[in-house]
């Protein structure tokens, strides 16, 4: 048995959240559950990156205290698993105090390495992305994700000597060692990696009181970064000696959203490095939701609520409109009216029609079904790439595939020939098996359905899947 241990990003607390963050825990799932479904071993982790700057000020605005203001936000992240049906094992909080005792542990490995060091810095801080940024990176002396101006910060802080890594970690994205997916994301990382440099690992105690201390300096506190990455390590328990960890790490597939790229694909490997631990294998940065032509941004206010979009019409026709309408390797442009239609067109017309109108037929005919065992939809190059939605596209042109076979065979037309219709009938619903075969990852609750249909030799006419729109 081989083991797959993915990851999603640990969420940022400092508001409730939105489709954007429902869509990179599905794009996981879905990855999760393919691999449980071909007989990996699977751990599969998300969470909640809890400290920072944020926090402290929306605690302070509600007077409550930090430790309140992410408890409180924390449980509408964790409704992810019933809303979204999700399937991860473990979701970690960076409160957590074995995370925090964990994180200064590493933290030690790194400065007793000689890569963490002291020194006053000035530069551009964008307090939304907990990072200082270059002019280079400005629209118009703005933060492009938050379309505001950085602040102008001099502090003495701790700084992580990507200097001393830099070389290495080139190598290891060049020679695939840590594959990027898409491709086109791996040259970006190389591009920034030539310009960076040392980047700051820690924040005046005076400015961001709210997070890990920094070992050894009572003046410090430990940034977003250095803390939000060791959840990857703290998650299987790291230094608890546990067959968890031996088990699963390295990490199989980190799956991150475009904007925290260089986080994962530059800080974080060079910090295992350091640290001592071998590399993730591969990273999938996925893209935006568009909403009204803008990344999705709670900054931006232009964000759509997931529970709006589930409650729609259901689990399923979410989960595969969202894999669907976005690319998993770019941007993609969500709008109520696209939903509208695929749900009419995909689900209800195509996949619905056909499986009411063979089993109506089947039972009609009291036909007994026959596993004729036919080749599965052969999904492995679109996981191997993590193209899922090349890979819903792949099924449904099997479902539109059996619909016209339908058609041409017309089953309700050769009632005088009962051989050639218990043929065709039986094909047909060998076809509708392999499809709720090849759902179980993306709509796992219609897979179900489907294939209960085939749990008795006798067929039924199986209630609607998808009832249409009015």
């Amino acid at each position: 048995m081989n083991k797959f241990y993915i990851t999603t990003a640990i969420d940022y607390l400092n508001a409730k959240p939105h489709i954007g963050h429902a869509f990179e825990k599905l794009v996981a799932d879905v990855i999760a559950r393919y691999h449980r479904g071909v007989g990996d071993d699977v751990f599969f982790l998300t969470g909640s990156d809890e400290h920072g700057f944020k926090m402290q000020e929306s605690a302070k605005k509600d007077s409550i205290t930090p430790q309140e203001w992410v408890d409180n936000i924390v449980k509408y992240f964790k409704e992810f698993r019933e809303l979204m049906n999700l399937s991860y094992d473990e979701f970690i909080r960076t409160t957590d105090t074995r995370h925090t005792e964990i994180v200064k542990d590493l933290w030690m490995k790194c400065k007793e390495k000689g890569d963490i060091y002291k020194k006053e810095y000035e530069g551009l801080y964008c307090s939304g992305c907990e990072n200082f940024l270059k002019e280079s990176d400005l629209v118009d002396g703005k933060c492009p994700d938050h379309d505001k101006e950085p602040e102008i910060v001099k502090e003495e802080n701790w700084f992580f000597k990507l200097s001393n890594y830099r070389d290495k970690v080139r190598k290891s994205i060049e020679s695939d060692e840590y594959r990027i997916f898409p491709s086109f994301r791996k040259k970006e990382a190389l591009n920034i990696l030539d310009e960076i440099d040392d980047f700051s690992i820690s924040r005046s105690k005076e400015k961001l009181s709210w997070g890990v201390d920094v070992p050894d300096d009572p003046s410090q506190t430990m940034y977003v970064w250095f803390d939000a990455l060791s959840n990857y390590l703290t998650g299987i328990d790291y230094n608890i000696e546990s067959d968890k960890f031996k088990r699963f790490w390295p990490v199989d597939l980190h799956v991150i959203g475009k904007d925290i790229s260089r986080f994962h694909t530059i800080y974080w490997p060079a910090m295992l490095m350091s640290m001592g631990f071998s590399l993730p294998k591969a990273i999938l940065i996925h893209g935006h939701i568009i909403s009204d032509g803008r990344k999705m941004s709670k900054t931006l206010g232009n964000v759509v609520d997931q529970k709006e979009v589930f409650a729609r019409y259901g689990i399923d026709p979410a989960r595969y409109f969202l894999i669907k309408q976005i690319p998993t390797d770019n941007d993609g442009d969500f709008t109520w009216d696209g939903f509208d239609a695929r749900y009419n067109a995909d689900l209800a017309n195509s996949l619905g029609n056909l499986v009411s109108r063979v089993t109506n037929i089947a039972e009609k005919n009291d036909i007994v079904f026959e596993d004729l065992n036919l080749e599965t939809i052969n999904l492995v190059e679109y996981f191997k790439e993590y193209r899922l939605d090349k890979a819903l596209e792949k099924i449904w042109d099997y479902i539109r595939s059996s619909n016209k076979y339908v058609d041409d065979a017309k089953p309700w037309e050769i009632k005088n020939d009962p051989k050639k219709l218990i043929e065709v009938t039986n094909n047909l619903l060998n076809q509708i098996k392999i499809i709720g075969e090849a759902l179980a990852s993306f709509m796992p609750e219609t897979s179900e359905k489907i294939l209960k249909i085939f749990e008795s030799e006798k067929i039924t006419k199986a209630e609607p899947l998808f009832p249409k729109l009015n």
